[in-house]
């Protein structure tokens, strides 16, 4: 294994030099930077981590909290902040709370603990990775962003415009002519869930179109209530089937895809069918769905520059709250 001495020697600088180019860039020249990278290169050097850690007081590491890896909006997450990070130098350490064991508040919390042992310099939560347990961030003295709702306000969060989106398909689906319009909502546990049906609904109202009775149901954001959600539409109101229904995320609308599919319901032609979400995999759904939301990896960009602003110093106030406008995708399908 090549040392920082052996690259200063064929590089032609000193050790110190080398130390600046690994570890403060912008204090050498262009030319400089360029022999050391090319002796790094012909020698395979790799920096030690710890030494690194050391001398800089930092790990280089972010911590990363989602709430469940099985849905594709967090991979999406993961995947960009990683991306972020990793070009400024950093490494991910990723935290699942949805294990087996139905226990993913107590995953929450032990996370956190670890967390906070590990000597990490950041961290990202997503969302419903710390449900119910908001108040734990408090405690945390290391930069923390938020992605989603967070009622306390007590780091830097960034979440989708859900109200937005949900009037914003609300509006369509009634400019579009349906009058018998069913609604698939997330859990009423989740005040993101009630943020986009209240949307939903507050759009139809404005535009003319009363809400039914009867036309509702509660949802768990999870592929199975989405199959669900069908099969309670068709035994209802397969004599008279909705125009069009709207599911609140992603996975709902898949399981119930599916289930409109294996029972000989054609999509758009007897139901339209639209979605809160814009997660890439809908853009390979077909039919393709009319869809509202803007994408994951927005959200896990800004969430990392907010991250970047606390580390390097370059934000120390009161912690911020940003809203993400919902983008509208229509089809003539919906």
């Amino acid at each position: 294994m090549s040392t920082i001495a052996e690259v200063a020697e064929r590089a032609g600088v000193s050790k110190t030099t080398v130390s600046h180019v690994i570890n403060h860039a912008d204090r050498v020249s262009k030319s400089l930077r360029e022999r050391v990278h090319r002796a790094i290169d012909e020698l395979g050097y790799a920096p030690n981590p710890q030494a690194r850690s050391l001398r800089t007081g930092r790990t280089n590491i972010i911590a990363m909290l989602i709430p469940d890896i099985r849905n594709p909006f967090y991979p999406e997450l993961v995947k960009t902040a990683q991306s972020e990070l990793e070009a400024i130098g950093f490494d991910m350490l990723i935290f699942n709370t949805d294990v087996p064991g139905g226990r993913s508040q107590d995953h929450g919390r032990e996370y956190l603990s670890q967390i906070s042992n590990k000597r990490v310099d950041g961290l990202i939560v997503g969302d419903f990775a710390l449900h119910g347990m908001h108040d734990a961030l408090l405690k945390i003295d290391i930069p923390s962003v938020f992605i989603g709702h967070l009622p306390n306000q007590a780091v830097d969060s960034v979440k989708i415009d859900d109200h937005g989106g949900g009037y914003q398909m609300g509006e369509y689906l009634a400019k579009k002519g349906h009058r018998r319009i069913a609604h698939v909502t997330g859990p009423s546990f989740f005040k993101e869930a009630m943020q986009r049906a209240e949307g939903f609904e507050q759009g139809l109202h404005d535009y003319g179109v009363p809400l039914i009775e009867g036309m509702r149901y509660e949802g768990t954001y999870l592929t199975p209530s989405g199959k669900d959600a069908a099969q309670w539409l068709l035994a209802r109101h397969a004599a008279n089937l909705p125009s069009a229904v709207f599911f609140g995320n992603y996975l709902m609308a898949a399981g119930a895809l599916a289930e409109f599919y294996d029972r000989g319901i054609r999509v758009p032609e007897d139901i339209a069918v639209a979605v809160f979400g814009d997660q890439p995999q809908l853009e390979y759904i077909r039919p393709k769905l009319t869809r509202v939301g803007n994408s994951p990896a927005v959200l896990a960009r800004r969430a990392t520059e907010m991250l970047i602003d606390r580390l390097n110093g370059t934000y120390d106030a009161e912690p911020r709250t940003e809203v993400v406008p919902c983008i509208l995708h229509p089809f003539d399908t919906a």
